[in-house]
């Protein structure tokens, strides 16, 4: 089958919640539309995965929903790359890439990549990446405006609503359920949806989402389709699902590693990749 090129595509570079599980990393993504190639967290194993799809210096933004590793550790990675490559395609201090983050992400990202005390005095790696802090306006990247929400996960962490004139796309980042989630989920073709674990009355509140809850959270919304991300490696993820299709009637599937979405699709339709 010959497939057209859509509007906006997703590509699941990795999607294991909490760590990277055994067969793939922890959390991160590729949003493209109209060229323009949108990086979202880059957890845990993400770059090697990055580089399977595109060249990393092609990226022309990245965006950060918050500061555990298992959705930022890679950044040091890419900091190398951009430093220390001998023949990149371009100046990467001429052309510095964005990075739409929390606000602390500058400081906590030069101290994870200091080697010691002297360079982490001036390693603040602003000489190859553009800083900016996420607040509660909305803003532009490319194609896309996207929407910041603060959620309800320990620390400075949000949500997104990534849209253009044609598609909406919400992630939920990490959070338990709080309204920011369903005013982010109104009415998107996709929500990538995290759902850590299976319910149980007994999870700690304010940290994730079981299957149940982002169902839930999807048919509240109104949400044209629901993904299943971040699943804990103990975690069956087959539970997931089952619970999330018991409160969400509309198309749910589980986010594979590797897999292309189609987010302007009717339906869920991978465009290629690999599963895990």
């Amino acid at each position: 089958m010959i497939w057209h090129s859509p509007t906006v595509l997703l590509t699941i570079l990795g999607c294991s919640g909490s760590l990277p599980g055994p067969d793939g990393p922890a959390s991160g993504y590729l949003v493209e539309a109209d060229g323009y190639r949108l990086g979202l967290e880059l957890g845990n194993g993400v770059l090697a995965s990055l580089q399977a799809h595109c060249d990393p210096f092609s990226l022309d933004a990245l965006l950060f929903s918050h500061l555990h590793p298992d959705h930022c550790a890679d950044f040091t990675t890419l900091a190398v790359m951009r430093r220390y490559h001998t023949h990149p395609p371009h100046d990467t201090t001429e052309r510095k890439l964005p990075v739409h983050a929390p606000s602390e992400a500058p400081r906590r990202f030069a101290r994870a990549y200091a080697e010691n005390a002297e360079e982490l005095r001036t390693a603040d790696l602003s000489d190859v990446f553009e800083f900016h802090a996420l607040g509660a306006e909305p803003f532009r990247v490319g194609p896309f405006e996207i929407t910041a929400a603060r959620v309800d996960h320990p620390g400075e962490a949000y949500g997104f609503r990534i849209a253009t004139e044609n598609a909406a796309l919400a992630f939920t980042g990490d959070s338990g359920p709080c309204a920011a989630l369903g005013t982010l989920a109104h009415g998107v073709d996709v929500l990538l949806s995290e759902a850590t674990w299976t319910h149980a009355d007994d999870r700690p509140p304010g940290t994730h989402l079981s299957g149940v809850q982002a169902g839930d959270l999807a048919a509240a919304a109104g949400a044209g389709r629901l993904l299943l991300t971040h699943v804990a490696p103990w975690t069956d993820p087959e539970a997931v699902l089952a619970e999330a299709r018991g409160r969400y009637a509309g198309p749910v599937e589980l986010a594979r590693q590797g897999h292309k979405y189609a987010v302007d699709e009717p339906v869920v339709r991978v465009i290629g990749g690999h599963g895990n």
